[in-house]
């Protein structure tokens, strides 16, 4: 899902840095304010946790396809929206340098799909369903649900940006939307089982922080 350079236009990137901008900004002002000194180092954790994480693959197709955490929903449910899109951008930032995963010019597209679009969706459906489905299953089928959609809606993200791009003009919108959400598709339901695995282990060692999602992961 790390689009490289080349693969989208100026017209795309361009806008896609100003909002990953204004997103990452506007969590950083709500962080400070919602954050104490104690829960500061959590975030340092889960991004360590989230950048080690991301480095091991897992077949989807096997001999064509894999897949690694995306870690939105990890984050978000945990720590709450603000913080995790802090974490999934720096970790985004970090990998682009070092390791060559995704392009500069498209870093700006890549953390909207995944630190704001990701991040967001997971907040939303783990807000939504952990209301609505009681007890320890529907706690994990909320989270399971909320880190699948995490990573449709980043799929879905980078599917819009490629087909606005002229670079892929030769190739239709719907075969870029139909490979993309397809192999996305499997890619989700690794997320969701890996997400309630760890989400599962943080909460019986009491890590927990942030205003948000993480409330509800907190409770007994």
């Amino acid at each position: 899902m790390h689009i490289p350079d080349g693969f989208l236009n100026a017209q795309t990137w361009a806008p896609a840095y100003l909002l990953s901008a204004g997103a990452i900004g506007y969590s950083i002002k709500k962080s400070r304010e919602e954050l104490n000194e104690r829960q500061v180092p959590r975030l340092g954790v889960m991004a360590a946790f989230i950048f080690a994480a991301q480095m091991v693959n897992f077949p989807v197709i096997a001999g064509v396809a894999s897949g690694h955490l995306l870690g939105a929903a990890l984050a978000a449910i945990m720590l709450g929206p603000w913080s995790a899109c802090i974490i999934i951008s720096t970790v985004l930032a970090i990998q682009m340098l070092f390791f060559g995963d995704g392009g500069i010019t498209a870093l700006g597209a890549n953390m909207f799909n995944m630190a704001v679009m990701g991040v967001l969706a997971a907040y939303l459906v783990y807000g939504l369903l952990s209301r609505i489905l009681p007890g320890s299953m529907g706690r994990n089928a909320s989270v399971f649900l909320a880190a699948w959609f995490s990573v449709m809606a980043a799929a879905l993200m980078a599917s819009l940006e490629l087909g606005l791009s002229h670079s892929v003009h030769q190739v239709s919108f719907g075969f870029i939307l139909k490979g993309m959400l397809g192999v996305h598709t499997l890619i989700g339901l690794g997320e969701g089982l890996i997400t309630v695995a760890v989400v599962k282990f943080m909460e019986k060692i009491g890590f927990a922080g942030g205003k948000g999602a993480g409330e509800g992961v907190s409770r007994s």
